[in-house]
């Protein structure tokens, strides 16, 4: 099945979620990666901003925050394909940008170098048992992380209707390390 197909026909599915599955779905997927080594230790954290019927990432951001970690989040430049990453102090700090997406208002973009991240919270539409996803179709995450030359943890957060065992992949395509949905955490390295 090619990508366009398999994001189509998931997104739809998700998209058939209620409101209240999606909160009480993501508040599992929230509790487990609380509970990890990963995010215990992380001090920097980029997390998706969460929209429509993907996993909720907002509280996850919020509770971030007040934990004392530092939270960047992703900034997209249509321009170049390019995803930038700002920190986040404050939810308030966000507004309404490209896609729809929460992105940092103008005022609040604070740039940070990637390399300071020790941990990405990954979005996707499908993803597979080894790690490999099929996105939006921009290409900016792979892109992303790409750059990476230390070793980063990577999550995919999803529910479990949106992991397969496999999806189509393309040879600039970054896996995922691990994927948490609300039934089981999948350790993509063990594939």
């Amino acid at each position: 099945m090619d990508k366009k197909i398999l994001r189509e026909k998931v997104l739809q599915k998700r998209a058939d979620l209620s409101p209240k599955s999606i909160i009480e779905y993501s508040d599992i997927i929230a509790e487990k990666l609380y509970k990890m080594d990963s995010y215990k230790e992380a001090k920097t954290i980029m997390s998706f901003i969460s929209f429509d019927s993907e996993v909720n990432t907002h509280e996850i951001i919020k509770r971030s925050i007040s934990h004392n970690k530092s939270i960047v989040v992703p900034i997209t430049i249509p321009k170049t394909k390019e995803l930038k990453v700002s920190e986040v102090l404050d939810f308030s700090e966000l507004e309404l940008g490209y896609y729809n997406i929460l992105t940092p208002k103008k005022e609040y973009i604070r740039f940070i170098d990637p390399s300071t991240i020790d941990l990405i919270l990954v979005p996707g539409v499908v993803f597979a048992r080894n790690g490999y996803r099929v996105g939006y179709g921009g290409g900016y995450y792979d892109r992303f992380l790409s750059k990476f030359e230390k070793k980063v943890d990577k999550i995919g957060l999803a529910f479990d209707l949106q992991v397969t065992d496999e999806v189509p992949t393309d040879s600039f395509d970054i896996p995922v390390d691990l994927i948490i949905t609300e039934k089981e955490i999948i350790n993509c390295l063990k594939k």
